[in-house]
């Protein structure tokens, strides 16, 4: 772990192999996402007006089940609810023959419903999810529904793993992360959520961690 790292507050929980350590601070901290409601984005320069979030690139896909459970899904997505539905029609929804990533479209994700649009702003596989009643987390990438936390895998001692749950950094994007206007966990403008973070974001790290583990850091966090 780099000196940064070390300073966290961790809060540990063994799960068979796997050695679960999380960021206490950002987890009781009241981070909410605020797409929407003044996201500045993550392009070079400050663009709420845009309504891209931080879906300027595409979204890299956790392997090939991964996309071809994208691929079934967006064929599924109704036109109404879908802006970029011709495009994906006529040439797909990854960006290459790798099918790692999805296609970027007049500079975001072909999946992202432009502001005005009559089917509704935002993620499309988010807007079916919840039109089907389902979990977005089952419909979308798993990069997305997953950010801003962030889990780091290392060798533990002996046959373990070391997951460590902490939150998105500018260091995480890459080279554009140097460059990006507003990075979210940054600064104090996203930190305007009514509930923890362990809260707020209950449905996303059960699935991250599992319900074991999940009820566990709650159980420490509310100590």
């Amino acid at each position: 772990m780099s000196g940064a790292e070390e300073q966290r507050a961790v809060e540990e929980i063994p799960d068979g192999d796997t050695i679960w350590r999380f960021d206490t601070a950002f987890l009781k901290s009241n981070w909410t996402c605020i797409w929407g409601r003044g996201c500045q984005g993550i392009l070079p320069e400050p663009a709420e007006h845009l309504g891209q979030g931080c879906c300027s690139i595409g979204a890299e896909l956790d392997g090939e089940e991964e996309a071809m459970t994208i691929s079934a899904l967006a064929a599924t997505l109704e036109p109404s609810r879908f802006e970029h539905h011709a495009d994906a029609h006529e040439a797909g929804v990854f960006a290459d023959d790798s099918r790692s990533s999805t296609r970027v479209v007049d500079g975001a994700c072909i999946f992202l419903n432009r502001p005005g649009f009559p089917g509704g702003a935002g993620c499309a596989l988010h807007l079916e999810a919840v039109h089907s009643g389902e979990s977005p987390t089952v419909w979308k990438p798993s990069v997305c529904w997953q950010l801003p936390v962030k889990v780091d895998w290392e060798p533990g001692e002996g046959d373990t793993e070391v997951a460590t749950v902490r939150h998105w950094e500018r260091r995480d994007w890459g080279a554009e992360g140097e460059t990006m206007a507003w990075c979210c966990t940054e600064g104090e403008r996203a930190y305007v959520g009514a509930a923890p973070v362990v809260e707020s974001l209950a449905e996303e790290l059960e699935a991250i961690v599992g319900r074991t583990v999940y009820v566990e850091l709650r159980r420490r966090l509310a100590e």
